[in-house]
């Protein structure tokens, strides 16, 4: 079941992407016997409830041959919109910790952003004049659906409510400018998520082939399979420290080819009017312009 947020009338809804189209889950409240969650974080109050009552709406939309809605012409939001934490993961792909001329780390890098990061597919993102050296890194991104801490990497998968993807926008200068990475990854609208949420009962995350296009040319292509730490590794390992809670977020990571990567006479920067598409197998594609 792959499940979105998008805008109307200024309003954050829940909507299911079908082979149809879309479905607004709000319009038939009242049209079924069902009680619908309304948002996603509706649903993080008792997933398997509203979990269950998505799937009887899905057939009920099927077997009424309802009206939907068109995907082109609705206003992605962030797919989460609320998280009580942005947790973010650096240094996980042997190529990439060399590209950045790193070392291999022995604990997951872990940093994190702020809400004022979050934006939606298709929104256009500001690249505002307190930096100049602007990167892209596409990322698969772990959706937390239960509330845990020291949990065992066997059962961390089961903690899971979904997947989407995600792009770590990032202030390279800012970035470096001292020993924390905060200021170069909090800027506004840095941290687009989506379109889709897709249920984790229908992702291998282990094995996502993941690419990031500019303006059309591949920029980055690996598989999650190249992570040094696994998404069970790093829910166990943040479990650890801190209570994981329903709609947390976590960031696990950039592949290779990243700007920052490129020697100094060849990196440029990302600009106004560029567009950046970040895609993952069987989560769609993400994208995003800059202005």
């Amino acid at each position: 079941m792959k499940l979105l947020q998008f805008i109307d009338n200024d309003q954050m809804k829940l909507g299911i992407k079908v082979n149809q189209g879309i479905i607004d889950v709000q319009q038939f409240q009242n049209k079924t016997e069902f009680s619908f969650p309304s948002t996603i974080s509706e649903l993080l109050e008792n997933v398997n409830e509203g979990r269950s009552q998505l799937i009887k709406l899905i057939k009920y939309v099927e077997e009424t041959n309802s009206s939907l809605l068109n995907v082109d012409e609705i206003e992605f939001g962030p797919v989460i919109d609320s998280p009580g934490k942005i947790i973010c993961i650096g240094l996980n792909y042997i190529p990439h910790v060399k590209e950045s001329n790193m070392k291999i780390p022995e604990y997951p890098v872990v940093f994190s952003k702020f809400n004022n990061t979050l934006t939606g597919h298709k929104h256009t993102i500001e690249l505002p004049n307190v930096a100049e050296k602007y990167d892209y890194e596409a990322e698969l991104v772990v959706v937390m659906g239960k509330s845990g801490k020291d949990i065992s990497e066997e059962d961390a998968l089961d903690y899971v409510l979904g997947y989407t993807i995600g792009n770590d926008v990032s202030a390279r200068d800012l970035q470096m400018l001292s020993g924390q990475w905060l200021l170069g990854k909090t800027l506004n609208d840095f941290a687009p998520v989506g379109p889709y949420l897709l249920m984790a009962e229908d992702v291998d995350p282990t094995n996502l082939d993941i690419e990031c296009k500019v303006n059309g040319e591949l920029r980055q292509s690996s598989n999650t399979k190249n992570m040094i730490f696994s998404c069970a590794t790093l829910i166990s390992y943040i479990s650890k420290f801190v209570t994981l809670e329903p709609g947390d977020i976590i960031f696990t990571g950039t592949p290779e080819g990243v700007i920052l990567g490129y020697s100094e006479e060849k990196q440029v920067w990302l600009k106004s009017g560029d567009q950046v598409e970040v895609s993952i197998s069987g989560l769609g594609s993400l994208v995003n312009t800059l202005k």
